[in-house]
């Protein structure tokens, strides 16, 4: 499995409903590491280490959430950081 992490900013719909902890519970299932917290302009930071397919289901499960709408998403992809585990900040 190629690991990659990847720096996304998500804009929408996404504080106040719920965000942060569907993304842990979201990382935890799909066996994806790194963090996430909100920003000061509305919207959420995240960097994700694992492989590609499981970050992208992570971040579909987020999107299936209730009350969240992601309008857009900005991805770069990163150095490796071999976190531990996945953490809200």
């Amino acid at each position: 499995m190629d690991k990659l992490r990847r720096h996304i900013i998500f804009y929408g719909s996404v504080q106040g409903v719920g965000f942060r902890y569907r993304a842990y519970h979201a990382a935890n299932s799909f066996g994806v590491t790194g963090w996430v917290r909100n920003l000061w302009d509305g919207s959420v930071e995240m960097e994700a280490e694992g492989s590609e397919e499981a970050i992208d289901q992570m971040i579909m499960a987020i999107e299936r959430g209730t009350f969240v709408r992601i309008e857009d998403i900005s991805v770069k992809t990163v150095p490796l950081q071999n976190d531990r585990g996945f953490e809200i900040r």
